[in-house]
């Protein structure tokens, strides 16, 4: 019986939540909005970028798959780039000029932590005297606000750095601030994988109902990885079935989304590892630990795991560090070590997912590991700053800064993270009702509580359980000072595309202004409210209305959107709004576009027969594919789309070699359809600059392309001078080959530009006049 996966396929839900964006690479971005309303136009035209879960989805089963293939080596050529986007409180409230809670939010939700923010809930977490909010860098409301928090994950360091720079300006230029930037990376050589105490890292994260697939042997693992369990989507996506007895009653705004808490885990490497060294003396003294053991060895059972990953409770003697499957290993529980004799009660992998072996009193049978399903999280972390290495004499000190940039996602922060955090890992009395007055029978004494996670937190009261020579249980006192310490948490909330959507047009929610089928889509959507159409991205003339009765029209497609215009001919070529901005979506040939970088019309198939051919260009996780639809003409104005083609990377164009992206094309306008092949003009961004080459294509089924001239700087444009980057041209109607020369308007940014280009060898191009503002374009207001 296939699995139902439908969550692998959302375009709503965004792709770090389930997914994983999993990349070596990764900045944070804290920011602050200095204008809502320029803010809102800065999310607006940022949407379109924000990676979905089927986008990372896809992504990651065809980097899995190319890995296997390699005989486990990673993939050099298939890389990505991820965009994740998430709001604190006050950045909702900002964008959306309302309260995201019009009444106060339960008490002791996940929806009251959300809304009072990590800074106030520090002290019940245990962030107090050197982990409180005054020692933050970013978060405690003393610094800047933060309102937003911009997620990029690259496979490179060259991609992600050309992604940060970008975003940066573009934020900057929406007067959206950039108070904190955090930079994160996967150790590599012998670290790859692990934190910087040393310790594989992720290993124990959930499988996701209807996003993971269910093993045929076992319906709760996920298929491949035993004892993975498999827990109900809705512990971290609001709106989806929970564990039972979880929070349901979300806001509209809030479905499809999830509530994320970030925080900055600085590590004191030297210091962690001594205390260790120290501990390990303590016992042998109090001939609690065998003679053998080594400081490797009680460190892998205050983490519950060795270096490798490999489980304690499987392998108690040694790590098995060539063990792929040990190393990745979940298929254990607690139940037959409720002493903690194997691994430790208070150890870090049971302080934060007991299992099945959680008693909720010594007396009674542990607990079903299903039952603590609504206390699972999401985690997405990633080790900061350079590994500790005292020989060096450049990054790797012991005062150089490092830690773990630690990401989680969860439905409600309160029953998730918080309850984790401050119910397990920082109670003494976990697991409950161990401590006694008197000696139990099999112990060498009375029974103290178990103790703090000794790994994060300052732990004065462990009690380390081991048999003495007669076999009794005795227990030893250790007491551990704390080498992590958080410099830096917010609590934000990820909202799904459609609420994104909403807040760029300042609501929360899609609201009650008309509804918009989406073909393919499996169901309605909101109307786009109205908003400016530029920075235009791409104008496409309607093909059978160009130059009728003195009017031609065109879609002009802005963001995540599309609307139609009007152009009429004559000296003033007054233009209006034929028709309100639509979603892409509503275009069955765009389906999965988030945004439109260009469209070529193929030259010697437009209006054949009613039907019209072109190439659209759009970039999906950072590189530009190319796709071939079909327009076909009906009556009464109607136009049918088709996807002819599907998705097709760019290394398919001859013409293209070298380049990164592709911004848009002129056609050359004597040489169109000259002897079988045309020529164009095509502006591209490569290495961070805009150049133009001029390429050809031929007519035929083949449309054999062309390189006719190398890359050049836009500099001899003398047309285009002051411009670092053009948008897109539309070509001025009824101004086309007259004279010998042919009119453009110039789209870059807010303005426009018309500029004229002469016919003949040198094509000599000039500035009609210069830059305006669009406002003058009352189609796009």
């Amino acid at each position: 019986m296939a699995s139902d996966l439908r969550l692998r396929e959302s375009d709503e839900i965004q792709g770090d939540i389930l997914a994983g964006f999993k990349k070596d690479n990764v900045t944070l971005l804290f920011l602050k909005f200095e204008d809502a309303a320029r803010a809102r136009d800065w999310l607006r035209a940022l949407t379109p970028r924000i990676s979905t879960t089927r986008q990372v989805a896809a992504f990651n089963d065809a980097f899995s798959e190319a890995r296997r293939s390699s005989g486990g080596d990673d993939p050099k050529t298939l890389t990505a780039t991820w965009l994740g986007i998430s709001f604190t409180y006050d950045g909702m409230r900002m964008l959306s000029t309302t309260d995201p809670f019009p009444t106060p939010p339960p008490v002791g939700t996940g929806l009251e932590a959300f809304k009072e923010g990590a800074a106030k809930r520090a002290g019940a977490l245990g962030d107090t005297g050197d982990n409180s909010p005054e020692n933050w860098l970013f978060g405690n409301g003393k610094n800047q606000p933060v309102h937003a928090i911009l997620k990029i994950s690259a496979d490179t360091e060259r991609d992600l750095s050309a992604e940060v720079e970008a975003q940066r300006i573009a934020a900057a230029e929406a007067r959206v601030l950039t108070v904190f930037q955090q930079n994160a990376q996967t150790l590599q050589g012998s670290r790859r994988g692990k934190e910087h105490f040393g310790f594989k890292d992720g290993i124990s994260e959930p499988g996701v109902r209807f996003f993971d697939r269910p093993s045929q042997d076992n319906e709760e693992e996920v298929a491949g990885h035993p004892g993975t369990r498999i827990i109900p989507a809705g512990e971290f996506v609001c709106g989806e079935e929970p564990a039972p007895g979880s929070f349901t009653d979300y806001p509209e705004w809030a479905l499809g989304g999830s509530f994320q808490v970030v925080r900055r885990l600085a590590q004191d490497v030297p210091a962690w590892w001594a205390q260790v060294s120290v501990k390990l003396q303590e016992l042998k003294q109090a001939k609690a630990v065998p003679d053998s053991a080594t400081a490797e060895w009680l460190a892998a059972r205050m983490v519950g795991r060795w270096r490798s990953g490999a489980p304690v409770c499987k392998h108690p003697d040694r790590d098995t560090p060539n063990d792929p499957v040990s190393s990745s290993d979940n298929d254990f529980d607690f139940r037959d070590d409720p002493e903690g004799l194997a691994t430790p009660l208070w150890s870090h992998l049971r302080k934060t997912s007991p299992r099945a072996g959680l008693q909720p009193n010594p007396s009674t049978p542990p607990l079903p590991a299903k039952d603590l399903d609504g206390r699972r999280i999401m985690r997405r972390g990633t080790p900061y700053g350079a590994p500790f290495d005292p020989a060096s004499e450049g990054p790797g000190g012991p005062d150089d800064p490092r830690g773990l940039l630690f990401i989680c996602y969860q439905a409600d922060i309160q029953r998730q993270f918080e309850f984790i955090q401050a119910d397990w890992m920082d109670q003494p009395n976990f697991p409950p009702g161990r401590k006694t007055d008197t000696t139990p029978p099999g112990h060498a004494g009375p029974v103290p509580v178990p103790g703090k996670d000794p790994v994060t937190q300052e732990a004065i009261d462990v009690d380390y359980e081991s048999r003495d020579q007669s076999g009794l249980i005795r227990h030893t006192p250790l007491s551990f000072a704390q080498f992590v310490r958080t410099t830096g948490s917010v609590y934000a909330f990820m909202p799904s595309i459609s609420t994104l959507r909403a807040l760029s047009e300042g609501r929360l929610t899609g609201g009650s202004s008309g509804q918009t089928q989406i073909p393919g889509g499996g169901g309605q959507q909101p109307k786009p409210q109205p908003v400016k159409a530029y920075p235009c991205d791409e104008y496409l003339a309607v093909p059978d209305q160009q130059r009728r009765n003195g009017q031609s029209q065109y879609w002009a497609f802005h963001g995540d959107r599309c609307r139609l215009i009007s152009v009429a001919d004559g000296s003033a070529h007054t233009d209006r709004k034929v028709e309100d901005d639509t979603w892409l979506t509503t275009w069955s040939c765009l389906q999965g576009i988030g945004r439109i970088d260009c469209i070529l019309p193929m030259p010697d198939l437009q209006n054949p027969g009613g039907k019209s051919w072109y190439w659209v260009f759009h970039s999906t996780a950072g590189h530009q594919q190319y796709r071939a639809v079909s327009i076909t003409c009906g009556g009464n104005g109607s136009h049918t789309t088709a996807l002819e083609r599907p998705d097709r990377d760019l290394t398919a164009w001859g013409s293209l070699s070298g380049v990164g992206q592709v911004d848009c094309w002129l056609p050359v306008p004597d040489q169109q359809r000259v002897g079988g092949k045309s020529w164009y003009w095509v502006f591209h961004t490569t290495g961070g600059r805009q150049q133009y080459r001029l390429v050809s294509i031929a007519d035929g089924p083949a449309h054999t392309d062309v390189r006719e001239r190398t890359d050049r700087e836009l500099s001899p444009w003398g047309s285009l001078n002051g411009l670092n980057r053009v948008d897109c041209f539309l070509a001025v109607p009824d101004c086309q080959r007259v004279g010998g020369r042919s009119d453009y308007w110039v789209f870059s940014g807010q303005n426009y530009r018309r500029i004229s280009i002469a016919d003949g060898g040198n094509h000599p191009d000039q500035l009609v006049f210069g830059d305006r503002s669009c406002d003058a374009w009352a189609s796009l207001s």
